[in-house]
């Protein structure tokens, strides 16, 4: 999940453990001043009286690690990220701080905290079908007799291959988050879990020498069968129940993932390792010369400090649009499965307007005093800015409601009128186009560049609205193909990043090409109106603008070849 998506946070519901009034008091009292919601619920109780899928949630957990946990059981289910408050002991999962509480709140609420995406475990064997975030435990049942035999046996298969018989105390198979608890005391290795989504086998008091643990992808399923009589739990008993022999047990990583919020007030995790587990090849606190932010430079070549405002306005744009990107890519999921059209244009209209919601206060909270100009939304003024912000956050609506994943999110700057910074995300294929006015173009971090193709039955060319089919039925035979993708945005990007030779659109909005201009001119494309003039970019939306765009070489050949085909295209909409 991305971090920016909590600046559009509507609530917040706390779960609280004993002993936590003081800080929840604090909690309280920050959301008052702020006039925000918040629920509360002591652990171990459901949520469900208090939670409203249809608002955009917070989760709290005031406690130690075990109300961490109780969290995780409850909010991940439903997609809510969670921040933990320690007012516990020895907490390693909750590392806020009560001091700090409305401080790492206010960062979160501002878009400006991490959000890791932890795996989680899942486990289905007879009595127990149950998520963790953890580890799942599988070990002798201590005997009635002291004396009489204290081991187990586990038959391990991966993926249906056989792995070996583990003989000991048992064995743990946990999640990266999970390395730093008994897997980490048997001997295991210790796995950063920031977006890191693995599993790792770790026998317990093992027998042999020779058994070292092993790390596995989370779609490994991994079945264990019981040789006797075994106890088997899930993150230190949330889930537990006595095996029998020949039981089988499998284990895979969940579907699901538990979104942790990290915020600059927690400690990092090699500092929470060092202050709470003795790791001794570094000191709790980072030299500054030392500090990563010191020493590495930026893609421009300047430290993170002097980082220009175009460099830092492309930053918010790009997280802000793959922060809108995850609600889009939930609706779309649910597009295909709706047969009613009320239904899906209910659906439509959401996305839009989650998708707006979230770059509109994105964009406001770093940059307050620059313009504001939205599809969905009424054209917000700054204070005598230079800067506009347009922004179209779904282009390609008719694709969306069926179900098609050509359409794409388009977000602008432009600098007293000028388009000066473009970001084009494509939630489905999860592809990043970028552009910065005399600064290059990108696709994913790599530099990207038109075709050079100057022969028309060589090329292939895209079309955008074409109301009577006039540009297609002038172009296919004399071409590779015309096709039609129903995104103006997306258009653009193909253009620059070599997918296509031309690009044709008989009328443009402002906020669907103003993005797409900047990739598309820095990529190396000339782009023109219908009649070869240079095109020019307005705010204003009053008349037709049509838009003609190619890799440079090929221009020519089209405008040529459009001479008879544009007095049809203008005759037909003025007779319509």
């Amino acid at each position: 999940m991305q971090g920016r998506r909590l600046a559009t946070t509507d609530e917040l519901i706390a779960i609280v453990s004993p002993d936590s009034d003081e800080t929840l008091a604090r909690l309280a009292e920050w959301t008052d001043e702020r006039g925000m919601d918040l629920s509360t619920v002591d652990v171990g109780d459901d949520i469900g009286d208090v939670y409203d899928e249809n608002r955009a949630t917070l989760g709290v957990t005031l406690g130690g690690d075990g109300t961490f946990l109780e969290g995780i059981k409850t909010f991940s289910p439903r997609n809510i990220p969670q921040l933990g408050v320690n007012t516990g002991t020895l907490a390693f999962l909750a590392r806020v701080e009560p001091e700090d509480l409305a401080d790492a709140l206010d960062e979160t609420l501002r878009g400006r905290a991490a959000v890791d995406s932890r795996q989680q475990i899942h486990v289905d064997a007879p009595g127990v079908d149950a998520t963790g975030i953890n580890d799942v435990m599988i070990q002798q049942v201590p005997p009635e007799n002291p004396i009489d035999r204290k081991v187990t046996r586990l038959d391990v298969y991966a993926d249906e291959e056989y792995v070996g018989e583990f003989e000991g105390t048992g064995l743990a198979v946990s999640t990266p988050t999970g390395s730093t608890g008994i897997s980490l005391s048997a001997s295991g290795p210790v796995h950063y879990p920031v977006n890191n989504h693995t599993l790792q086998i770790v026998p317990l008091h093992t027998h042999k020498l020779g058994v070292r643990p092993i790390v596995v992808s989370p779609e490994t399923e991994l079945r264990i069968v019981t040789q006797g009589q075994a106890s088997l739990l899930v993150d230190g008993g949330r889930a537990h129940t006595i095996l029998t022999a020949d039981d089988e047990i499998a284990v895979t990583g969940a579907d699901q993932l538990a979104h942790v919020v990290r915020t600059s007030y927690d400690d990092h995790f090699f500092t929470a390792i060092t202050k709470k587990l003795g790791w001794d090849v570094r000191d709790a606190e980072v030299p500054d010369e030392k500090r990563l932010e010191n020493r590495s430079p930026t893609r421009s070549g300047t430290t993170g400090e002097s980082t220009g405002f175009v460099e830092r306005a492309l930053t918010v744009a790009t997280e802000a649009a793959q922060a809108a990107g995850e609600p889009l890519r939930e609706l779309h999921g649910q597009v295909e499965s709706v047969h009613h059209k009320t239904d899906k244009s209910d659906i439509v209209t959401e996305a839009d307007h989650q998708a707006d919601r979230i770059i509109t206060t994105v964009v406001r909270n770093e940059f307050p005093n620059h313009n504001l100009f939205s599809e969905e939304s009424t054209r917000q003024r700054g204070t005598d800015s230079d800067y506009t912000w347009v922004i179209d956050p779904l282009d390609g609506t008719g694709n969306f409601a069926h179900g098609n994943p050509n359409y794409s999110i388009s977000i602008a700057l432009i600098e007293t009128g000028e388009p000066v910074l473009g970001v084009v995300y494509v939630p489905e294929t999860d592809e990043l186009f970028t552009g910065i006015a005399d600064g290059g173009a990108w696709r994913d971090g790599d530099p990207i560049e038109t075709t050079d193709r100057d022969a028309l039955d060589e090329s292939m060319l895209i079309s955008g609205y074409d109301p009577d089919g006039t540009f297609l039925s002038h172009f296919y035979q004399e071409s590779r193909g015309v096709r039609r993708l129903g995104s103006a945005a997306l258009n653009l990007c193909y253009l620059a990043s070599g997918s296509a030779d031309a690009v044709w659109e008989h009328d443009t909005y402002p906020w669907d090409i103003a993005a797409g201009l900047v990739i598309a001119r820095e990529a190396g494309a000339r782009i023109t109106d219908e009649a070869g003039e240079a095109f020019c970019f307005s705010l204003e939306t009053d008349g037709r603008t049509a838009l003609l765009g190619s890799n440079g070489p090929l221009h020519p050949a089209l405008l040529e070849h459009m001479e008879d085909g544009v007095p049809a295209l203008t005759q037909s909409e003025g007779e319509a």
